[in-house]
């Protein structure tokens, strides 16, 4: 079972809050493969990647999520702007955008239950409630889910220590989270109640009175969940495609995101690589003589986050983190998965000020890329984030744990 800790050492939520402010003139181009029509639309829902609702967001992928009371009620509303997050686990929403009113999820001692929701490089505060969910024409019901910012009760000492809270569209960059990764619980066992460990000071999920909040245990069908493992058919994976990018850039990008693996004709598993990935989902990549164990595929971080000090950081606050190389630079890395297969990858790493001041329209930026080190305290020099751009020009499958695919049983990524 995963560690706990994976959500704030390797950062599930992603790196979406180090999105840049374009600033400046110039133009630019890119070339744009388009992305095949699905042959069965019914597990498929269209995914792009924009400026966001802050008009302001880079390589950041999105989709629409409808959400209802529920109970088969037709009090219902369609979000837009649900960042699409392979790296994290269940559906999250910012308590501004929703309008409806959801049950509110008690903790075990009857109190209200709410979660810290650790980012690499903050935290969200908010009540668990219950919705039944629709993306695209795949449904679930009475899902667990999280609604940040939402929360009469103050925040825990033990989550605001954390970082920067991140509660509102302006912080988030999006409506709201859709996590799709290869677990099926966003905590696992670390924040279940057991018979021989006191797990309630998980620091994740809290019991909330007005007067206080303490930690609490929560039992793994109640945590927020991963809701493709809720549905009825297509529910033991999911794959993403996107059309590649040229340098440096463009405007928008539309892609696909197919529900299941080896479930229906169109997702079924072809020549990929494999991977298999540990309990708390992490793989091993090769690089600058560096074993990096702790690395993994993230389509909620906006770039490829390594350390590497042969590569300049940028000068200027507003890319603080962020490679400025003097040219483009080619960069080779060797992924491994704990199934031993091996497959050795190049991209590209260009200066992020120079692309955001001569492209100020562009929210695709495939050779956007930075330091891992300044985007946490955690101790990230094990670490390799290969973000959003890896995904540019893939189709990569995101096989859930325990469940067995045509190739393979999750967790698992393949490409």
């Amino acid at each position: 079972m995963r560690n706990v800790a994976h959500m704030v050492a390797a950062g599930l939520i992603g790196l979406s809050s180090l999105a840049f402010v374009s600033c400046g003139g110039g133009g630019g181009g890119a070339s744009v493969v388009p992305t095949p029509a699905p042959t069965n639309p019914s597990n498929v829902v269209s995914v792009i990647v924009d400026a966001g609702p802050n008009s302001n967001s880079v390589n950041t992928l999105y989709t629409t999520v409808t959400v209802c009371v529920p109970g088969g009620t037709t009090s219902c509303q369609t979000i837009d702007h649900i960042q699409v997050d392979t790296g994290s686990y269940g559906l999250r929403l910012l308590a501004p955008v929703l309008t409806l009113s959801l049950p509110v999820t008690a903790a075990s001692d009857g109190n209200s239950l709410v979660e810290c929701t650790q980012f690499v490089d903050g935290y969200s505060w908010g009540p668990i409630a219950l919705a039944d969910i629709q993306v695209g024409e795949e449904t679930a019901t009475s899902v667990p889910i999280q609604v940040i910012g939402g929360s009469a009760f103050a925040v825990d000492p033990n989550c605001s220590n954390k970082g920067t809270a991140e509660d509102t569209v302006a912080a988030f960059g999006a409506n709201g989270i859709l996590g799709i990764g290869v677990f099926e619980q966003d905590c696992g066992s670390g924040c279940a109640p057991s018979i021989t460990v006191d797990n309630s000071a998980n620091g994740f999920y809290y019991s909330c009175t007005t007067a206080a909040c303490v930690g609490t245990t929560v039992a793994l069908n109640s945590q927020v969940l991963n809701p493709i493992r809720l549905f009825t058919t297509d529910n033991d994976g999911s794959i993403l495609v996107l059309p590649s990018v040229a340098a440096p850039g463009t405007t928008t990008l539309t892609g696909s995101l197919i529900f299941g693996i080896d479930t229906q004709s169109n997702n079924a598993s072809g020549s990929e690589t494999i991977l298999a990935v540990d309990g708390i989902g992490h793989f091993t990549t090769v690089f600058n003589s560096q074993t990096l164990t702790q690395s993994f595929l993230d389509s909620g971080t906006n770039g490829i986050f390594f350390d590497y000090t042969a590569l300049t950081l940028c000068s200027d606050p507003n890319f603080k983190g962020f490679y400025c190389p003097a040219d483009p630079t080619s960069i080779a890395a060797t992924l491994t998965g704990t199934n031993n297969t091996s497959i050795t990858e190049s991209f590209t790493v260009d200066n992020a000020q120079t692309l955001a001041t001569n492209n100020p329209t562009f929210s695709v930026l495939p050779t956007l890329a930075g330091t891992f080190s300044t985007a946490t305290s955690s101790n990230t020099s094990n670490t390799f984030d290969w973000g959003l751009p890896f995904y540019y020009g893939r189709r990569v499958f995101t096989a859930i744990e325990n469940q067995r695919t045509a190739v393979d049983t999750g967790p698992y990524v393949a490409f």
